[in-house]
């Protein structure tokens, strides 16, 4: 059974290739989504060809909803959105698939029935398929080369919805096992080096030496070191001195 969890349902209008309807299973299911819709596919249903290619997301498959036409595809929907890379002469809402997945979780949340169509791939959907929809989904894509793979448009899609509903970390370090250096290592860092750099005369000449030092600070502000990297670049400055004094 599909889960209980409130998603648009993705609706493969007359799908040419059983490998394509496999990637597109594969691909929702990268992103938590497991309610596909099937209208007249090409090669009939069910196709082993769209299993072999699912890699894993053959539960989709199993579930999917076969339909003779569009209507009946989106028949209980109450919002429906179509994707198209082409200008189709209606007058609906275009919405990017940023904006259209944030509108698509609003109204899911307020218990409606959302879909999104996707067309075939040597053409994409026809206008009457455009017709039945109140919203057109378009990608940003290079102008001079505007067609995309079912399967990838699928995903992409995919992954706008999970950026609506999922909290995602935009951000992170992988740690290692290792913990960011306190203030006062740092500082200590730092006065070992302006120390050790002072009895060797790099703070030349005399009045700019507060400049040199202060720029110094600077530059181990700007660095994130882990107690780790602090260690080492003591350890660094340390065999440095003692091999100058081994060679007086």
């Amino acid at each position: 059974m599909p889960s209980d969890t409130p998603q648009p349902a993705f609706v493969l209008v007359r799908p040419q290739m059983g490998e394509n309807i496999g990637a597109a299973a594969r691909a929702m299911w990268n992103f938590g989504l497991d309610r596909m819709r099937l209208v007249a596919p090409r090669d009939g249903w069910p196709n082993p060809k769209a299993v072999a290619m699912s890699s894993g997301a053959g539960r989709l498959l199993d579930e999917a909803g076969l339909f003779a036409d569009v209507a009946g595809a989106v028949g209980d929907c109450s919002f429906v959105f179509a994707t198209t890379a082409r200008q189709r002469g209606l007058t609906k809402p275009v919405y990017s698939p940023e904006r259209a997945m944030a509108l698509a979780a609003e109204k899911i949340a307020a218990g409606e029935k959302v879909a999104v169509m996707f067309g075939p791939e040597r053409a994409g959907l026809e206008n009457d398929d455009v017709a039945r929809a109140n919203a057109i989904i378009s990608v940003p894509v290079n102008p001079e080369f505007a067609s995309l793979n079912l399967a990838q448009c699928v995903l992409l899609t995919g992954y706008e919805w999970r950026r609506q509903v999922s909290e995602i970390t935009h951000e992170t370090v992988e740690m290692a096992r290792a913990d960011w250096a306190s203030g006062i290592e740092m500082e200590k860092l730092a006065a070992h080096y302006e120390d050790r750099l002072g009895e060797a005369g790099f703070f030349f000449p005399p009045e700019k030496a507060e400049s040199m030092k202060l720029n110094l600070r600077n530059l181990w502000s700007r660095m994130r070191l882990t107690r780790a990297d602090v260690q080492m670049l003591h350890g660094v400055m340390r065999q440095m001195v003692r091999w100058k004094e081994r060679g007086d």
